[in-house]
């Protein structure tokens, strides 16, 4: 029964949580014992979190998971995991998990509670909501980096970033919803209501205007924001952005795949790649540059 509460609270979609560590690194503290070890510490409740936010999902979603293809075998939709052990897990990990994070820092309390509300409002109502349910998406990965913000009290954090990863993860959300229309076609309503409102075509130019958005504000955030080298070596980096950026149209659109980024993530070799040389460049640029 552990190991099926554990594998409903979806571990494997704790990679998502990484967003924290952001202001850590282009903050340049990386290698400061206490602000890494107070983001270790963020990123731990941060999980724990998500993982009552899935349960909670998963109880909400129960019989519409029970008729998708791959849901239908996550521990609570295929009867696995009872209910109520599920509910009693759902309540008491933010009974634990809130005040600690409070003592860790009240800020970081405070984003951590709004996060968990955002994330119950999704799975009870907003999902079904067209447009707003990816907005919704993205605006939780920002949260995940403003959570990171006042644990190590960030000053060279540029606003560019928290745009930047707007429209990241609101391009990933709707290679996601495209990825879900393909796999279920006229049964993707009874997955999630408001995929009766979208098409392929209404994604796919909603995923072009993002895909420029996001390569244009990073490409601005390399020479505009403060506090980076004078000599503007961060635009080296782009072109990992721009790599990383088509590698991923290219596994949603030509392989066929997308329906989970922290999967594509961590099994498309070529993106791994692309995220690991792009973590290397920006450690070199802001920490070696003189």
């Amino acid at each position: 029964m552990l190991i099926d509460l554990i594998k409903a609270m979806r571990p494997k979609q704790w990679t998502k949580n990484a967003f924290i560590f952001v202001p850590l690194l282009f903050d340049v503290k990386v290698f400061q014992l206490e602000p890494l070890l107070r983001t270790l510490a963020g990123f731990v409740l941060l999980c724990l979190i998500s993982g009552a936010v899935y349960l909670i999902n998963d109880l909400v979603d129960i019989e519409r998971d029970r008729q998708h293809p791959t849901k239908r075998n996550r521990p609570l939709a295929s009867g696995q995991l009872p209910k109520s052990v599920a509910i009693a897990a759902a309540i008491a990990l933010p009974v634990i998990v809130l005040p600690l994070s409070f003592l860790l820092d009240v800020r970081f309390g405070l984003i951590l509670s709004g996060y968990l509300g955002l994330q119950i409002l999704y799975s009870l109502w907003l999902t079904n909501v067209v447009i707003v349910d990816v907005m919704v998406v993205a605006a939780g990965f920002v949260l995940r980096v403003a959570a990171g913000v006042p644990l190590v009290s960030a000053e060279r954090f540029s606003p560019w970033l928290y745009l930047f990863t707007s429209l990241l993860a609101l391009f990933m959300a709707l290679g996601k919803r495209r990825q879900e229309i393909v796999l279920l076609k006229d049964d993707a309503g009874n997955s999630r209501a408001s995929l009766d409102h979208y098409n392929l075509p209404f994604l796919d130019e909603m995923m072009a205007v993002v895909t420029a958005g996001t390569l244009i504000t990073y490409a601005l955030y390399t020479f505009s924001a403060p506090n980076l080298p004078k000599n503007h070596s961060m635009m080296l980096t782009i072109p990992f952005v721009l790599y990383g950026i088509f590698r991923y149209l290219y596994v949603v659109h030509i392989q066929g795949n997308g329906g989970a980024p922290d999967e594509v993530l961590l099994t498309d070799r070529p993106l791994l790649a692309a995220v690991g040389l792009f973590g290397i460049a920006v450690v070199i640029i802001l920490y070696l540059s003189p």
